[in-house]
Protein backbone atom coordinates (compact mmCIF):
# COMPACT_ATOMS: atom_id res chain seq x y z
CA UNK A 1 0.00 0.00 0.00
CA UNK A 2 1.06 3.53 -0.33
CA UNK A 3 -0.02 5.84 1.51
CA UNK A 4 0.16 9.75 1.38
CA UNK A 5 0.08 11.82 4.63
CA UNK A 6 -0.56 15.68 4.98
CA UNK A 7 0.02 17.37 8.19
CA UNK A 8 -0.20 21.38 8.27
CA UNK A 9 1.44 22.98 11.06
CA UNK A 10 1.42 27.15 11.90
CA UNK A 11 4.26 27.71 9.84
CA UNK A 12 4.77 24.53 7.53
CA UNK A 13 3.59 21.53 5.89
CA UNK A 14 4.79 18.13 6.63
CA UNK A 15 4.46 15.95 3.49
CA UNK A 16 5.26 11.64 3.65
CA UNK A 17 4.73 8.72 1.79
CA UNK A 18 4.56 5.68 3.67
CA UNK A 19 3.66 1.49 3.01
CA UNK A 20 3.30 -0.99 5.26
CA UNK A 21 7.05 -0.94 6.16
CA UNK A 22 7.67 2.73 7.11
CA UNK A 23 8.45 6.10 5.59
CA UNK A 24 9.52 6.00 2.11
CA UNK A 25 9.93 9.43 1.44
CA UNK A 26 9.63 12.78 3.83
CA UNK A 27 9.46 16.28 3.81
CA UNK A 28 8.44 19.35 5.27
CA UNK A 29 7.58 22.84 3.68
CA UNK A 30 8.17 25.89 5.66
CA UNK A 31 5.85 28.87 5.28
CA UNK A 32 7.45 31.85 5.97
CA UNK A 33 5.51 34.81 8.30
CA UNK A 34 6.33 37.39 5.37
CA UNK A 35 3.97 34.82 3.15
CA UNK A 36 1.88 33.73 5.41
CA UNK A 37 1.44 37.70 6.79
CA UNK A 38 -0.63 38.32 3.55
CA UNK A 39 -3.87 36.26 5.02
CA UNK A 40 -6.24 37.49 6.96
CA UNK A 41 -7.59 33.72 8.00
CA UNK A 42 -6.31 30.31 7.94
CA UNK A 43 -8.93 29.29 5.33
CA UNK A 44 -7.00 32.13 2.70
CA UNK A 45 -3.90 29.98 3.02
CA UNK A 46 -5.91 27.12 1.09
CA UNK A 47 -4.78 27.38 -2.07
CA UNK A 48 -1.23 28.40 -1.20
CA UNK A 49 -0.77 25.17 0.48
CA UNK A 50 -2.49 23.25 -1.53
CA UNK A 51 0.05 24.37 -5.01
CA UNK A 52 2.76 23.92 -3.02
CA UNK A 53 2.01 20.12 -1.94
CA UNK A 54 1.39 19.76 -5.71
CA UNK A 55 4.99 21.41 -6.52
CA UNK A 56 6.65 19.57 -3.88
CA UNK A 57 5.52 16.81 -5.05
CA UNK A 58 5.82 16.58 -8.77
CA UNK A 59 9.23 18.40 -7.89
CA UNK A 60 10.09 14.91 -6.17
CA UNK A 61 8.76 13.00 -9.11
CA UNK A 62 6.02 11.46 -6.91
CA UNK A 63 2.68 10.31 -9.01
CA UNK A 64 -0.63 10.72 -7.70
CA UNK A 65 -0.91 6.98 -7.33
CA UNK A 66 -2.00 6.06 -3.08
CA UNK A 67 -4.05 3.55 -1.99
CA UNK A 68 -5.43 6.50 0.73
CA UNK A 69 -4.17 10.05 1.15
CA UNK A 70 -4.51 10.53 5.18
CA UNK A 71 -4.59 13.82 7.29
CA UNK A 72 -4.22 15.26 10.33
CA UNK A 73 -7.82 16.23 11.65
CA UNK A 74 -8.62 19.66 12.47
CA UNK A 75 -11.20 21.73 14.82
CA UNK A 76 -14.03 19.81 14.43
CA UNK A 77 -17.10 19.48 16.39
CA UNK A 78 -16.62 16.53 19.29
CA UNK A 79 -16.71 13.18 18.03
CA UNK A 80 -15.25 9.99 18.96
CA UNK A 81 -11.77 8.71 18.08
CA UNK A 82 -10.70 6.41 15.36
CA UNK A 83 -10.39 6.89 11.63
CA UNK A 84 -12.69 9.04 9.82
CA UNK A 85 -13.93 8.98 5.91
CA UNK A 86 -13.30 12.37 4.88
CA UNK A 87 -17.09 13.71 3.67
CA UNK A 88 -18.45 17.08 3.18
CA UNK A 89 -19.71 17.28 7.00
CA UNK A 90 -16.48 17.26 7.59
CA UNK A 91 -15.07 19.59 5.27
CA UNK A 92 -17.73 22.28 6.45
CA UNK A 93 -16.89 21.59 9.93
CA UNK A 94 -13.31 22.73 9.62
CA UNK A 95 -14.22 25.58 7.50
CA UNK A 96 -16.48 26.90 9.67
CA UNK A 97 -14.75 25.90 12.89
CA UNK A 98 -14.97 28.39 15.54
CA UNK A 99 -10.82 27.84 16.31
CA UNK A 100 -8.40 28.99 13.21
CA UNK A 101 -5.92 26.56 13.22
CA UNK A 102 -3.65 25.27 10.25
CA UNK A 103 -4.79 21.58 10.75
CA UNK A 104 -8.21 22.91 9.44
CA UNK A 105 -6.95 22.91 5.83
CA UNK A 106 -5.58 19.05 6.12
CA UNK A 107 -9.01 17.07 5.43
CA UNK A 108 -9.69 20.10 2.47
CA UNK A 109 -5.87 19.30 0.82
CA UNK A 110 -6.18 15.64 1.73
CA UNK A 111 -9.59 15.32 -0.14
CA UNK A 112 -8.61 17.44 -3.32
CA UNK A 113 -5.44 15.06 -3.73
CA UNK A 114 -7.04 11.97 -3.45
CA UNK A 115 -9.66 12.77 -5.74
CA UNK A 116 -7.02 13.00 -8.43
CA UNK A 117 -5.60 9.70 -6.97
CA UNK A 118 -8.52 8.26 -7.20
CA UNK A 119 -8.36 7.05 -3.79
CA UNK A 120 -10.28 7.43 -0.42
CA UNK A 121 -9.21 10.44 1.94
CA UNK A 122 -8.80 9.88 5.72
CA UNK A 123 -8.21 11.79 8.90
CA UNK A 124 -7.56 9.68 12.39
CA UNK A 125 -7.98 10.85 16.10
CA UNK A 126 -8.90 14.18 15.68
CA UNK A 127 -7.37 16.75 18.65
CA UNK A 128 -11.34 17.26 19.59
CA UNK A 129 -11.41 13.35 20.05
CA UNK A 130 -14.30 13.08 22.41
CA UNK A 131 -14.90 9.86 24.38
CA UNK A 132 -15.62 11.52 27.92
CA UNK A 133 -17.59 9.52 30.68
CA UNK A 134 -20.83 10.84 31.83
CA UNK A 135 -19.21 11.49 35.42
CA UNK A 136 -16.08 13.48 33.88
CA UNK A 137 -18.09 15.91 31.66
CA UNK A 138 -19.57 18.11 34.63
CA UNK A 139 -18.35 20.99 36.18
CA UNK A 140 -19.77 23.29 38.91
CA UNK A 141 -21.23 25.56 36.54
CA UNK A 142 -23.79 24.15 34.22
CA UNK A 143 -22.26 26.35 31.37
CA UNK A 144 -18.81 25.71 31.45
CA UNK A 145 -19.46 21.72 31.04
CA UNK A 146 -15.33 20.51 30.46
CA UNK A 147 -14.14 19.45 26.55
CA UNK A 148 -12.36 16.73 25.39
CA UNK A 149 -9.04 18.35 23.55
CA UNK A 150 -6.14 16.57 23.67
CA UNK A 151 -2.88 14.86 21.78
CA UNK A 152 -5.55 12.14 20.90
CA UNK A 153 -3.18 10.77 18.02
CA UNK A 154 0.03 10.53 19.48
CA UNK A 155 -1.72 9.19 22.86
CA UNK A 156 -3.14 6.66 20.76
CA UNK A 157 -0.52 5.32 18.58
CA UNK A 158 1.94 4.99 21.72
CA UNK A 159 -0.65 3.19 23.69
CA UNK A 160 -1.61 1.05 20.70
CA UNK A 161 2.79 0.58 20.55
CA UNK A 162 2.98 -0.36 23.68
CA UNK A 163 0.32 -3.18 23.60
CA UNK A 164 1.83 -4.38 20.42
CA UNK A 165 5.01 -4.61 22.43
CA UNK A 166 3.36 -7.05 25.08
CA UNK A 167 1.06 -9.08 22.92
CA UNK A 168 -2.01 -7.35 23.90
CA UNK A 169 -4.56 -5.40 22.20
CA UNK A 170 -5.00 -1.80 22.87
CA UNK A 171 -8.34 -2.29 23.78
CA UNK A 172 -7.58 -4.82 26.13
CA UNK A 173 -5.44 -2.31 28.85
CA UNK A 174 -6.07 0.61 30.76
CA UNK A 175 -3.54 3.32 30.77
CA UNK A 176 -2.44 6.74 31.68
CA UNK A 177 -0.93 8.37 28.93
CA UNK A 178 0.84 12.01 29.83
CA UNK A 179 1.89 14.03 26.66
CA UNK A 180 4.58 16.21 27.63
CA UNK A 181 5.32 18.62 24.59
CA UNK A 182 4.62 22.70 24.40
CA UNK A 183 0.83 21.92 25.83
CA UNK A 184 0.68 18.75 27.99
CA UNK A 185 -2.85 16.63 28.18
CA UNK A 186 -2.75 13.44 30.67
CA UNK A 187 -5.70 11.01 29.52
CA UNK A 188 -6.94 8.18 30.80
CA UNK A 189 -7.49 5.08 28.09
CA UNK A 190 -10.27 2.37 29.87
CA UNK A 191 -10.58 -0.31 27.05
CA UNK A 192 -9.36 1.54 23.68
CA UNK A 193 -11.75 4.36 24.95
CA UNK A 194 -10.27 7.83 26.64
CA UNK A 195 -12.88 8.50 29.56
CA UNK A 196 -11.37 11.69 30.84
CA UNK A 197 -8.27 13.99 30.13
CA UNK A 198 -8.01 17.35 30.76
CA UNK A 199 -8.27 20.27 27.95
CA UNK A 200 -4.98 20.60 26.69
CA UNK A 201 -5.84 23.87 25.27
CA UNK A 202 -7.74 26.45 26.38
CA UNK A 203 -6.88 26.18 30.86
CA UNK A 204 -7.01 23.00 31.89
CA UNK A 205 -4.61 20.40 33.82
CA UNK A 206 -0.43 21.47 34.33
CA UNK A 207 0.79 24.15 33.43
CA UNK A 208 3.05 23.39 30.43
CA UNK A 209 6.17 25.18 28.35
CA UNK A 210 3.07 27.69 26.56
CA UNK A 211 -0.03 27.34 28.69
CA UNK A 212 -0.97 27.96 32.11
CA UNK A 213 -3.58 25.26 33.17
CA UNK A 214 -5.59 25.45 35.28
CA UNK A 215 -5.36 28.62 37.47
CA UNK A 216 -7.83 29.83 40.62
CA UNK A 217 -10.87 30.84 39.03
CA UNK A 218 -11.69 33.51 41.24
CA UNK A 219 -7.81 35.54 40.72
CA UNK A 220 -8.89 34.72 37.13
CA UNK A 221 -11.60 36.40 36.85
CA UNK A 222 -10.43 39.27 39.13
CA UNK A 223 -7.40 39.77 36.51
CA UNK A 224 -10.14 40.01 33.19
CA UNK A 225 -12.55 42.13 35.03
CA UNK A 226 -8.98 44.54 36.41
CA UNK A 227 -8.69 46.73 33.17
CA UNK A 228 -5.21 45.51 32.62
CA UNK A 229 -5.42 43.13 29.80
CA UNK A 230 -7.61 42.90 27.24
CA UNK A 231 -10.04 40.05 25.79
CA UNK A 232 -7.32 38.49 23.30
CA UNK A 233 -4.13 39.59 26.14
CA UNK A 234 -6.04 37.13 28.47
CA UNK A 235 -6.87 34.59 26.05
CA UNK A 236 -3.04 34.22 25.18
CA UNK A 237 -1.85 33.83 28.71
CA UNK A 238 -3.37 30.84 28.88
CA UNK A 239 -2.72 29.48 25.57
CA UNK A 240 1.48 31.02 24.08
CA UNK A 241 2.43 32.96 26.45
CA UNK A 242 1.59 31.13 30.13
CA UNK A 243 3.79 28.04 31.89
CA UNK A 244 7.20 28.06 31.39
CA UNK A 245 7.53 31.19 29.03
CA UNK A 246 5.59 33.13 31.44
CA UNK A 247 7.46 32.23 34.04
CA UNK A 248 11.27 32.03 32.61
CA UNK A 249 10.78 33.57 29.50
CA UNK A 250 11.61 30.43 27.44
CA UNK A 251 9.94 27.15 26.06
CA UNK A 252 13.08 25.77 25.45
CA UNK A 253 13.13 22.61 28.37
CA UNK A 254 16.99 21.73 27.95
CA UNK A 255 17.96 25.40 28.43
CA UNK A 256 15.73 25.09 31.10
CA UNK A 257 16.83 21.76 32.93
CA UNK A 258 20.80 23.05 32.10
CA UNK A 259 20.25 25.82 34.21
CA UNK A 260 18.96 24.46 36.64
CA UNK A 261 22.31 21.75 37.03
CA UNK A 262 23.66 25.20 37.27
CA UNK A 263 22.32 26.05 40.40
CA UNK A 264 19.39 28.67 39.18
CA UNK A 265 16.98 27.92 42.28
CA UNK A 266 14.20 29.84 40.02
CA UNK A 267 14.58 27.92 36.76
CA UNK A 268 14.61 24.44 39.22
CA UNK A 269 11.46 25.67 41.32
CA UNK A 270 9.24 26.41 38.05
CA UNK A 271 10.45 23.09 36.49
CA UNK A 272 9.92 21.12 38.96
CA UNK A 273 6.18 22.52 39.67
CA UNK A 274 5.50 21.69 36.27
CA UNK A 275 6.69 18.41 36.77
CA UNK A 276 5.10 17.97 40.20
CA UNK A 277 2.07 18.97 38.04
CA UNK A 278 1.96 16.43 35.67
CA UNK A 279 2.22 13.81 38.49
CA UNK A 280 -0.96 14.93 39.56
CA UNK A 281 -2.77 14.64 37.03
CA UNK A 282 -1.49 11.21 36.77
CA UNK A 283 -2.65 10.55 40.08
CA UNK A 284 -6.10 12.24 39.16
CA UNK A 285 -6.01 9.83 35.52
CA UNK A 286 -5.42 6.67 37.66
CA UNK A 287 -8.18 7.40 39.97
CA UNK A 288 -10.53 7.67 36.99
CA UNK A 289 -9.45 4.08 35.94
CA UNK A 290 -9.77 2.87 39.65
CA UNK A 291 -6.59 2.30 40.30
CA UNK A 292 -6.73 -0.42 37.93
CA UNK A 293 -3.73 0.97 35.71
CA UNK A 294 -1.74 -1.86 33.17
CA UNK A 295 1.19 1.16 32.37
CA UNK A 296 1.97 4.80 32.73
CA UNK A 297 3.21 5.70 29.97
CA UNK A 298 4.96 9.31 29.44
CA UNK A 299 5.41 10.97 25.96
CA UNK A 300 6.25 13.79 23.76
CA UNK A 301 9.34 15.76 23.54
CA UNK A 302 10.06 17.21 26.96
CA UNK A 303 9.96 12.94 27.49
CA UNK A 304 13.54 12.85 26.01
CA UNK A 305 14.54 14.83 29.04
CA UNK A 306 16.01 11.81 31.90
CA UNK A 307 15.82 14.90 34.30
CA UNK A 308 11.81 15.71 33.77
CA UNK A 309 11.28 11.85 33.59
CA UNK A 310 12.63 10.96 36.97
CA UNK A 311 11.26 14.15 37.93
CA UNK A 312 7.57 13.07 37.40
CA UNK A 313 8.71 9.29 38.09
CA UNK A 314 9.58 10.09 42.00
CA UNK A 315 6.12 11.19 42.52
CA UNK A 316 4.27 8.23 40.56
CA UNK A 317 6.41 5.42 41.67
CA UNK A 318 4.75 2.26 42.69
CA UNK A 319 1.13 3.20 41.18
CA UNK A 320 1.86 0.93 38.16
CA UNK A 321 4.83 0.22 35.79
CA UNK A 322 6.03 3.38 34.04
CA UNK A 323 6.92 3.28 30.47
CA UNK A 324 8.85 5.86 28.20
CA UNK A 325 7.67 6.41 24.61
CA UNK A 326 9.56 9.99 23.77
CA UNK A 327 8.91 11.95 20.95
CA UNK A 328 5.49 11.80 18.62
CA UNK A 329 5.30 10.40 15.33
CA UNK A 330 1.98 11.90 13.90
CA UNK A 331 3.32 10.95 10.16
CA UNK A 332 3.72 7.55 11.12
CA UNK A 333 0.68 7.00 13.58
CA UNK A 334 -1.88 8.86 10.51
CA UNK A 335 -0.03 6.27 8.02
CA UNK A 336 -0.73 3.01 10.19
CA UNK A 337 -4.50 4.46 10.68
CA UNK A 338 -4.65 4.63 7.54
CA UNK A 339 -3.53 0.91 6.76
CA UNK A 340 -5.27 -0.24 9.56
CA UNK A 341 -8.59 1.31 7.93
CA UNK A 342 -7.84 -0.29 4.58
CA UNK A 343 -7.18 -3.84 5.75
CA UNK A 344 -10.12 -4.01 7.51
CA UNK A 345 -8.03 -4.14 11.29
CA UNK A 346 -10.21 -0.45 12.19
CA UNK A 347 -12.89 -0.03 11.59
CA UNK A 348 -14.18 3.29 9.23
CA UNK A 349 -15.91 5.80 10.96
CA UNK A 350 -18.81 8.19 9.44
CA UNK A 351 -18.49 11.76 10.84
CA UNK A 352 -22.13 12.95 11.96
CA UNK A 353 -21.98 15.13 15.48
CA UNK A 354 -25.07 16.04 17.21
Amino acid sequence: MRILVINPGSTSTKLAVYDESGPLWKDSLSHPSKELAAFRHINEQYDYRCSHVRDTLARAGIRLEFDAVVARGGLLKPTPGGVYRINERIKHDLWNADMEHASNLAAWIADEIAGEAGCPSFIADPVVTDELCALARLTGIPEIPRISIFHALNSRAVSRNYASRIGKKYEELNLVVAHLGGGISVSAHHHGKVIDVNNALNGEGPFSPERAGTVPARQLVDLCFSGKYTYKEIRKMLNGKGGLIAHLGTTDVPTIVRWAHAGAKNHKLVLDSMLYAVAKQIGAMYVALHGQTDAIILTGGIAFSDYCVEGIREWIEGLAPIVVIPGEDEMGALAMNAIGALRGELPLQEYCPA
